[in-house]
């Protein structure tokens, strides 16, 4: 680990991620890269250049890919590995972690999630803020659990599934990969088709 952090990516996202490396106290400096903005700073940071300018970093900074878009997030997380680079993983001194836990590199876990025993989070996750994973669950990469979303005991998420605000999974469920579950939805079977799924119970839309 190094004492420098780079966050590519100046939204939202990527000020909520700024927020939580400051609040872990695990790096002396905190910088950005964007292709899309043209202030010099955010967060009081500076923008020290753009995405393709990480190879300049690779020896002196641990890298996040602070991106929503799962397929972005996950080409620059994968080229920035393949160019050797250290890449962070983002926890928030107020989430709750049980035992066994495993929290794959490059996943952000927001402020008051609760994850429980055993669960297993892959890599370029977003775990919103006040979301719960409980016991058991798996999620494969690049899932993004969402705001205030409960997933329920052994629940198993498919790469690149974005579970939506306040919805609840329950126990034992598996959602494939390539899935989008709405707001507030409640998934009491199985998903077997990527697509997007919505209400109570939820079904395809």
């Amino acid at each position: 680990m190094h004492k420098k952090l780079i966050i590519i990516g100046v939204n939202g996202h990527g000020k909520v991620v700024a927020d939580i490396a400051m609040a872990m106290q695990k790096y002396d400096e905190i910088a950005f890269l964007c292709n899309f903005e043209k202030k010099k700073e955010c967060m009081g940071f500076p923008i020290v250049g753009k995405n393709e300018d990480a190879c300049k970093f690779i020896d002196e900074a641990d890298f996040f890919v602070a991106i929503g878009d799962s397929e972005m997030r996950e080409r620059i997380m994968e080229d920035l590995i393949v160019k050797g680079a250290s890449i962070a993983t983002l926890i928030h001194p107020n989430a709750i972690l049980g035992s066994k836990v495993q929290i794959g590199s490059g996943t952000v876990i927001m402020p008051g999630v609760i994850i429980n025993a055993e669960s297993v989070i892959g890599k370029g996750c977003i775990i919103n803020t006040s979301a719960s994973v409980d016991h058991g669950c798996v999620l494969g990469d690049y899932v993004h659990v969402a705001v205030g979303t409960h997933l329920c005991g052994i629940v198993s998420v498919g790469a690149h599934t974005w579970i939506g605000a306040g919805a609840t999974v329950i126990n034992g469920i598996h959602v494939c990969a390539d899935c989008m579950i709405g707001a507030g939805a409640v998934v009491v079977k199985n998903i077997k088709e990527a697509g997007t799924y919505i209400g109570l119970p939820a079904r395809r839309k």
